[in-house]
Order: C-alpha cells, then sequence, then structure tokens
C-alpha cells in the first residue's frame, strides 16, 4: 500500500515520543504528539508547514511544547492555582479505545481520537475527576478540525470550574505585512495594561510590537491574512465566545529560552478560547468545543466567503 493511502499512521517521533500522523489523499497532513494531545505539524497539499513550532521547541517532558496547538486546560495563565496554562499540555495523553461517534466526521478518514483522565497526581493540585475526549481530523481539502468533550466524572456530587483555549501558532511570512480581520468594534482585554478593557477601533488588527489582547464575545469565523504569501488562514470556533489574539515581539522573544530571537516575525497566536466567563459543569455534564482552521489563497478571501469555495468545501 502507497503512504498516499495510510490515512492515520502511529510512529516516534522527536526524543521517541509517541506521535500520530494523519495524512489525505491530496497529500494535505497534519502530525499530533500524545504528549500533550498536541498537534505539532499542519502541512497543505504543497508540503508547506502551516503551523509554527519554534527551532528552540523542547520535546522534553514536563515541558510544553513551544508552538503547535497546544492546549490550555483547566486554567490560563494565573486565572487560577495550578500552572501557568493548565496541565493537559504537559500529561502523556492514550489513544481512545471507545471514541464518541461523530455524525460530521464520517466523511474523514484521516483521525485519532485521545483521552486524558484524572491522576491520582493531579488530584493532587486540581481535586476533580475528568474524561477529556479530543479528536483530531483533517478534511479531505485540508481543514484542520480539532473537538474537545469534557465531563465531569466525580464521585462526589462536586462541579467543576475550568477556562479552556487552543493555543493555535500560526506560520506567517512576516509579521508585520499580517492583518486579523473579524475582530473589529469588539471589547477586549489588553494583558500587557493589567487586563484592562478597551474596545477595538482599528479596522483590522495590524501588528508592530508585543500584543496580548483577550478579545470577548466573538464571531464564528476570523481571518489572518498573510499578504506577504497570499495566503489566509480562516478560523472558526464553536463553544469557544472569545479570542487571543498574541505575539511577543522581540524583548520577549529574547527572554524565552525555547523560542528564537526573531521567530517572533514569522508567528502569530490566535486562540479560540474561553476566558472571561469559565464553563462550570457538574457530575455527568459534558462541554463541547470545537475548531476549524483552513488555508486558502487570499484571492479566495472576502467578507463573506467565495461563493466557489463554499461549492468546493460542501
Amino acid at each position: 500500500m502507497s503512504s498516499e493511502k495510510v490515512h492515520v499512521e502511529h510512529c516516534k517521533g522527536v526524543n521517541g515520543l509517541d506521535k500520530v500522523i494523519l495524512r489525505e489523499i491530496r497529500r494535505c497532513s497534519a502530525e499530533v504528539y500524545l504528549y500533550g494531545g498536541q498537534v505539532t505539524s499542519w502541512k497543505n497539499a504543497h508540503g508547506e508547514e502551516l503551523l509554527f513550532v519554534s527551532s528552540k521547541a523542547s520535546f522534553r517532558p514536563p515541558r510544553a511544547i513551544r508552538g503547535g496547538i497546544p492546549i490550555c486546560f483547566p486554567q490560563l495563565k494565573s486565572t487560577g492555582s495550578l500552572e501557568q496554562y493548565g496541565f493537559a499540555r504537559n500529561r502523556i495523553w492514550s489513544i481512545d479505545p471507545d471514541p464518541p461517534s461523530s455524525p460530521s466526521d464520517i466523511s474523514h478518514k484521516a483521525f485519532v481520537d485521545l483521552i486524558l483522565t484524572h491522576s491520582e497526581e493531579d488530584m493532587k493540585i486540581w481535586p476533580h475527576r475528568y474524561e477529556y475526549r479530543l479528536r483530531v481530523a483533517l478534511g479531505p481539502t485540508g481543514d484542520l478540525m480539532l473537538t474537545s468533550r469534557i465531563r465531569n466524572t466525580n464521585t462526589d456530587g462536586k462541579s467543576f470550574t475550568f477556562r479552556f483555549a487552543y493555543q493555535t501558532y500560526f506560520f506567517v511570512t512576516d509579521i508585520s505585512e499580517v492583518r486579523v480581520e473579524g475582530l473589529e468594534t469588539l471589547d477586549y482585554l489588553d494583558n500587557l495594561k493589567n487586563g484592562e478593557r478597551f474596545t477595538e477601533q482599528e479596522d483590522a488588527i495590524t501588528f508592530e510590537s508585543e500584543v496580548d489582547k483577550v478579545y470577548l464575545s466573538t464571531p464564528t469565523k476570523i481571518a489572518i491574512l498573510d499578504h506577504e504569501r497570499k495566503r489566509t488562514f480562516e478560523l472558526r470556533k464553536y463553544g469557544l465566545p472569545d479570542a487571543v489574539v498574541w505575539n511577543p515581539w522581540d524583548k520577549k522573544a529574547k527572554a524565552m529560552a525555547d523560542f528564537g530571537d526573531n521567530e517572533y516575525m514569522h508567528m502569530l497566536c490566535v486562540e479560540a478560547a474561553c476566558v472571561e466567563e469559565p464553563i462550570t459543569l457538574k457530575p455527568g455534564e459534558e462541554w463541547k468545543g470545537r475548531q476549524e482552521i483552513s488555508a486558502i489563497p487570499s484571492s479566495y478571501y472576502s467578507e463573506q466567503l467565495d461563493p466557489r469555495r463554499l461549492l468546493l468545501s460542501g
């Protein structure tokens, strides 16, 4: 069987860590590490990498992998008592032996189902029982879909509360030539100003210095335009009302051990997230949060998606 027809391959990655490679018939691909349940690569049909992973990224537990799509759960930054972005990105996930069926994914042959559950060690720092199921799927046209289902399995009757983000690092050619559309006129919390609340005044977000903002009550679709590459990323999100936009710029980049000094020029984080209002689950309740990302030629993108693309992807 030719490698093009192998939709799901289990193999070893950097430092012998287990990973799964997803491939679609048009040569699109994605790679997912069981460490962190983390997507570390997403390539289009031309073999071009669409996600940023730092050349200095550490693939050595317990350090998180710098880049790709880290999963932030059950907290973000210093909103709780745990490590900065929670512990999901620092745990070894398992292949889910009993994944939930999903009618929308029937046409996708390239997918993997992962599961993370509470451990006795984790319960010392976050005293709750949970099941976190993650499906990573690659669509026939190369779209990348992440679906998270988090269930409260506490037996003591207690609810739990969490925040969440898909911390997607997009690879861009030159950050100074990038703009983000879909967040104009919205309120945001500026993490560089102690989380103070402002309203976005610009028609589109552009970048000339460090940015760390949480946009609130955001639309389903956000576009990231890479003018240099004539490429537009479209991010579609469900169950995730907020969007974090982050670039460390030069000074902060130099201060990070696992980030190259000039790599800030080639990345932008746009994160589908739940920040302002945390999610609370009673025992037995389940939350679902989904993100889909596409990379399309900018000529196809306008305020409304080009109808040709809707026909092609229908």
